[in-house]
């Protein structure tokens, strides 16, 4: 089981790392206009963001 929790850490910073490697400039303009975002919309897409995965995590979870 704890190497399950490793694995998803690996995959996260794995998958947070592709956008600023590829496209770095791309990567500061959305932090750019994500600093003009209120703290409820930042909220709100962090909330939907954790649904979602939720929902795929259950998704895999049924298929197998």
């Amino acid at each position: 089981m704890t190497d399950a929790i490793w694995i998803a850490l690996a995959l996260v910073l794995v998958l947070e790392g592709l956008l600023p490697a590829i496209n770095p400039g791309g990567w500061r303009r959305l932090f750019e206009q994500i600093m003009h975002l209120n703290d409820q919309q930042i909220r709100s897409a962090g909330l939907v963001s954790m649904v979602i995965g939720l929902v795929f995590l259950w998704v895999i979870q049924a298929t197998t």
